[in-house]
């Protein structure tokens, strides 16, 4: 699928740029393009690759159209990772995040029609599911935005992939509860029946490369993952690298931040299938052509929704999760 072709990443000097971008290069691309606003992270990244004649950085913003429509001159696929997206960043800076994440998507809708790229795949998380807080009111509406852009168009096909929390990505729970226990001496949990999904960034590509190959347009993919409680990541992470006893101290959660997540919503469940033993699909409630049709042979889910504090898995299966990703050695 990707052999030959010219891949647009933007947002691609992030944790799951590299990743994907690594995994990119195996498949025998023309070039691919990592658009971002950080040259001295596109340095980094062009220094880890080697230097990579495949690769071509461009310095922009996804809230500049027109550099994305120039960034987006003979591109087969785009994949759109960037966003704003600490959630305490973006309740104290609502705007902020509204001209990243909603503008700057409508942003990437114009400039691969313009271009008529084959297929965007939008990145988007559970947060976007039943939003509390601003960030993930603007990744729903970014999954809206390129649902309908579907409507837009007969020549370029827009997908979305919904994930939750990768490991060690930037950020990641793991790097900070690792540097807590090193250098403090405790760890800071916001409540101890804190749930959440988690996958590693290999499996995340893995999926993601999956959905891009096998979606129609239109729909989102909603990666299934496993979950556990945030106390029993830490236990242990404390388990294979104190050497001291270590402190569990609560601290609250915070603005807009949930007890659990969900990757899909009671509403949401009324119209998804269960493509298989690693992806549900979310069919939207508007008409797209064909869509229904594609997936009409695929059962629906037996679901109220998709929660995190469902189906905990235990201690042990944190630390093969953990030992798989590469976080124990």
């Amino acid at each position: 699928m990707f052999t030959n072709k010219t891949i647009l990443v933007t947002g691609g000097t992030g944790s799951w740029g590299y990743e994907l971008v690594g995994q990119l290069l195996e498949k025998g691309p023309k070039e691919v393009r990592i658009f971002s606003r950080n040259e001295t992270s596109q340095v980094l990244m062009k220094q880890k690759f080697e230097y990579n004649p495949k690769l071509k950085f461009v310095i922009g913003d996804v809230r500049d159209k027109e550099a994305l429509v120039e960034a987006c001159e003979g591109v087969d696929y785009v994949f759109h990772l960037a966003a704003l997206k600490h959630v305490p960043v973006c309740e104290h800076q609502p705007l902020e995040a509204l001209k990243t994440n909603v503008m700057g998507t409508q942003n990437i809708i114009e400039a691969a029609i313009a271009n008529d790229v084959e297929k965007v795949i939008n990145i988007s998380t559970d947060k976007a599911a039943n939003p509390s807080n601003f960030y993930g009111c603007t990744k729903a509406m970014g999954e809206k935005l390129i649902i309908n852009a579907n409507m837009l168009t007969n020549k370029t096909k827009f997908v979305c992939v919904r994930g939750g929390n990768v490991l060690g990505t930037n950020g990641s729970v793991i790097h900070v509860f690792k540097h807590q226990i090193k250098n403090k001496g405790k760890i800071g949990i916001t409540d101890n029946e804190m749930t959440r999904f988690f996958l590693t960034i290999k499996d995340a590509i893995k999926l993601l490369f999956k959905a891009t190959y096998e979606s129609h347009g239109g729909e989102i993919f909603v990666m299934q993952m496993p979950t556990c409680k945030i106390i029993d990541l830490a236990h242990v992470l404390i388990e294979e690298f104190a050497d001291q006893n270590i402190e569990i101290a609560e601290s609250g959660i915070r603005p807009g931040e949930k007890l659990h997540e969900i990757l899909l919503t009671e509403f949401e469940s009324q119209n998804t299938i269960i493509y298989d033993n690693e992806y549900f699909v979310i069919l939207p409630t508007i008409e797209i052509k064909g869509l229904r049709e594609f997936y009409s042979s695929y059962p629906k889910v037996n679901l109220d929704n998709y929660c995190s504090s469902d189906n905990l898995i235990s201690k042990d299966e944190i630390k093969e999760m953990l030992r798989d990703g590469g976080f124990l050695e």
